[in-house]
């Protein structure tokens, strides 16, 4: 008996790949993609070849642009442009690649404020702009990203408050501030993110009470609020968290008796995975 073959008739293949050769990217991104190469310089225009970031017959995709196919366009879905110490302001033209779902600019050289134009971006799920010279207030229109899991602002010259408004993310899983120009208190709406696993808010200038809602944060599993300017008590319920692993107190200005949880393992990025 014949062995029943599990691929594809030809006639279904053909027309598949010839669809695909044929999918043209959006006239939107490769006007955005040009603009962002045109203002990011040398360093990356020698790796982005030719005038479709997503590739054409001569050239293939721009290195770090990831491209998807949507109904007869392909469409830019990441950009990853990173550790290549690119200079200047955020690129603006990001903003209009509106089917983003992955931006990484981090440890470069990018100064200024983040546009309130990020707030765009609605599918974007991961946002890494650490170890820059980004500086002014972390804008609050992050918080109408509704897909946003992953937020990297940390190693830049942040100032001002932690916008309340980020209590609204309820997919967010990690929040990385840490060592910016932050004041204020902890924004008592952080503890409506009941996705949130990881919250850092080391090396800062925040001041006031620890809210006890956080405590109540069910995934909560590494809490940093170390060399800032707190006060008061650690609420018990920290302590009676049943996935807590780490909380870092050191270096503030907390009552006597108020003690830190776990064995104070520095957690990097790298150390977790992007699971969207």
């Amino acid at each position: 008996m014949a062995r029943p073959s599990l691929s594809l008739p030809l006639i279904l293949i053909f027309p598949l790949l010839f669809h695909l050769a044929l999918a043209k990217t959006l006239k939107r991104d490769v006007k955005a993609l040009n603009e962002i190469k045109a203002s990011l310089g040398w360093r990356v225009v020698y790796a982005w070849v030719g005038d479709d970031p997503c590739g054409d017959g001569d050239h293939p995709p721009w290195s770090g642009v990831t491209c998807s196919t949507v109904g007869d366009y392909r469409v830019v879905t990441e950009l990853e442009v990173y550790a290549v110490s690119i200079v200047g302001p955020f690129p603006t033209a990001v903003t209009n690649l509106l089917d983003l779902t992955r931006l990484d600019l981090h440890n470069n050289k990018l100064t200024g404020p983040i546009p309130p134009q990020i707030g765009r971006l609605k599918r974007l799920k991961i946002l890494y702009l650490s170890f820059n010279a980004f500086k002014g207030e972390i804008p609050k229109e992050l918080a109408i990203l509704p897909e946003l899991r992953y937020l990297y602002l940390h190693e830049n010259r942040f100032s001002g408050r932690i916008p309340a408004e980020l209590g609204t993310l309820k997919n967010l899983r990690h929040l990385y501030l840490n060592d910016n120009y932050l004041t204020g208190g902890v924004p008592a709406q952080l503890s409506n993110l009941t996705s949130l696993e990881i919250l850092h808010l080391s090396h800062n200038r925040m001041t006031g009470i620890i809210p006890v809602g956080l405590a109540h944060m069910p995934r909560l599993t590494y809490l940093y609020l170390d060399h800032n300017n707190f006060n008061g008590r650690i609420p018990d319920a920290f302590y009676k968290h049943p996935y807590l692993k780490e909380l870092y107190i050191e270096g503030n200005a907390f009552k006597p008796g108020v003690n830190p949880i776990g064995l104070h393992k520095v957690l990097e990025v790298s150390d977790t995975e992007f699971v969207v």
